[in-house]
């Protein structure tokens, strides 16, 4: 990969030294990749790639499409985690206009199927995050203790409504429900100095960082933007699969600082950026505590026997 800012040409090292960098933070923390997707294809090309992906992740969280009834996305997702639940975490679409939103239809997403929190595309689906049966929703999602991802950022199509992609418009959301954990899909691109206040001001609100590696110069903006901005505690690691591929994603970031070697543009403590890919995201969201600390544990045992192996 070769990566230009300004007039000067970087190529990050993806050898051994960020391998040894990965394990390490394997061993040592929970990592997890907040925002990724799956398409069924008949092929089960894209299936295959997303379980490789994963391998390198404690867990990770797949987010169902809305390019369909809500009902039939959810049945496919479920049937997909199911099967590799030790690994992913699934995320049901709903659409508060036209789906159920009662507390027992949520206990059905969770309890028969085996979801651990509701991804919404307001402005994909046309509809204003504080709209009154979205709020309905977010209260019966609060009383269950499920994390909602806001999908408004990344690949909007023509006929998406761009107003409704804004998160200042989760403010009202985010005051009315302070219990409720709210995650800003993609820094809420290209709305991100929206998504940072959020971040600011409310304690249950986080974003996700979906990195980019072909894009390194706004991924710096924006890490820049949080650092000084006081959020970086409220960032979540996400690759976006499969329009990114998690290892690739984790390189970026852990090279974040030697990117700009050749520059005078102010740079990041690593600390900081090696606390969002080790970031307990299920901890934060409230999602399995029990299974990813018994996960990491068992995780922290495999590297210890494959190092006095060696």
């Amino acid at each position: 990969m070769t990566v230009k800012i300004g007039m000067a040409i970087m190529r990050p090292n993806s050898g051994s030294c960020y391998e040894k960098r990965l394990k390490n933070l394997k061993s040592q923390s929970m990592i997890v990749d907040c925002h990724t997707h799956i398409s069924f294809a008949a092929d089960d090309v894209e299936t295959s790639e997303h379980l490789a992906a994963a391998e390198i992740v404690d867990a990770c969280i797949v987010l169902a499409a809305a390019d369909g009834p809500s009902e039939e996305a959810n049945k496919r997702l479920s049937d997909y985690v199911s099967r590799h639940k030790e690994k992913l975490v699934g995320f049901a679409v709903i659409e508060p206009t036209k789906d159920k939103i009662s507390v027992n239809n949520l206990k059905s997403l969770t309890e028969k199927m085996g979801f651990d929190g509701v991804v919404l595309y307001c402005s994909a689906c046309g509809f204003h995050p504080a709209h009154s049966r979205a709020m309905r929703l977010y209260e019966s999602v609060q009383e269950l203790g499920l994390p909602v991802f806001f999908h408004n950022s990344g690949h909007l199509g023509a006929n998406a409504v761009l107003d409704y992609a804004q998160p200042y418009l989760l403010d009202e959301v985010a005051r009315t429900f302070p219990g409720l954990k709210i995650v800003i899909g993609g820094m809420g691109v290209p709305f991100v100095e929206q998504t940072l206040e959020m971040a600011a001001k409310h304690k249950n609100v986080y974003a996700d960082l979906t990195i980019r590696p072909s894009n390194v110069w706004g991924v710096y903006n924006i890490v820049v933007a949080a650092y000084e901005r006081g959020v970086m505690d409220k960032l979540l690691f996400g690759s976006g699969f499969p329009f990114g591929h998690t290892q690739e994603c984790m390189e970026t970031l852990l090279g974040f600082n030697m990117l700009l070697s050749d520059t005078n543009l102010p740079t990041v403590p690593r600390g900081n950026i090696r606390d969002i890919i080790e970031r307990d995201a299920l901890g934060l969201l409230g999602i399995k505590k029990d299974w990813a600390e018994k996960l990491k544990t068992i995780n922290n045992r495999e590297y210890d026997a494959r190092k006095m192996g060696k």
